[in-house]
């Protein structure tokens, strides 16, 4: 499995003397998504993921959160800030911006994109470059949320490989260790058995289902029963009296 990169390349070449540490609290300094479908799919992302590892401790889930990479530890030069990633084993807890020199030298294990008119060559060009070449970043995808495009890469030996498709649109991704699928023009999580994964809304929808279900068929085994004391009753015979 590959790992993401870490600042100790560049580490090598500074001295403890040029480092500059900035506060320990940076903001993200992202600007506002394009749409409501934006908003929307990076929100899903992140809530269904948080969801299905509410019992883990060890990642973080963001999205539209600046990444600050600076080899000098600056704040003001090299940055950026992809639209949903994944980070694995790092603490569980909120953040206003990801930097790497205060995470360990930790980057993104999982990005996904969400593209753009504005964004697309950006997107599938200098950004897949950066991921593969200096964030190293094992899994990355782009999805098109009005055309419904989806790919995904793989980094192999240091380049990014497409990831094959499977027959019914899935893409697997190694570090998520999920599949990721556009459902009902939305991209989606899904499991190894291909099972979706839902969300809290959808889980509670699913519960009410299964209450509504239960309630009818107590209501026609309560008509049934009914019925048949009836029958009875006209054939003579009491069940108090058995």
């Amino acid at each position: 499995m590959s790992e993401p990169a870490t600042l100790e390349i560049i580490s090598d070449i500074i001295s403890e003397d040029e480092v500059i540490f900035p506060p320990g609290d940076i903001l993200s300094d992202e600007p506002p998504l394009e749409s409501d479908l934006h908003r929307e799919q990076i929100d899903l992302l992140i809530r269904i993921l948080k969801l299905w590892w509410r019992e883990r401790q060890d990642f973080y889930a963001s999205g539209n959160l600046t990444i600050y990479y600076s080899p000098n530890q600056k704040k003001s030069e090299h940055f950026r800030g992809p639209d949903f990633f994944v980070v694995l084993g790092t603490e569980k807890k909120d953040r206003k911006s990801w930097v790497v020199w205060q995470e360990d030298g930790k980057y993104p294990n999982v990005i996904v994109e969400i593209l753009s008119s504005s964004t697309t060559a950006v997107d599938k060009g200098l950004k897949k470059q950066i991921y593969q070449d200096t964030f190293r970043t094992p899994d990355y995808f782009w999805f098109d949320p009005v055309t419904m495009e989806l790919q995904g890469f793989h980094l192999v030996d240091g380049k990014y490989q497409e990831i094959q498709v499977t027959t019914d649109g899935r893409l697997w991704s190694q570090q998520l260790e999920l599949y990721l699928r556009v459902y009902e023009g939305k991209l989606r999580f899904f499991t190894t058995e291909n099972e979706l994964i839902l969300s809290s809304e959808e889980l509670a929808q699913q519960e009410r289902l299964r209450a509504e279900q239960a309630e009818e068929r107590a209501q026609r085994a309560e008509q049934e029963i009914a019925r048949l004391r009836e029958v009875l009753r006209k054939q003579g015979i009491d069940l108090e009296n058995i």
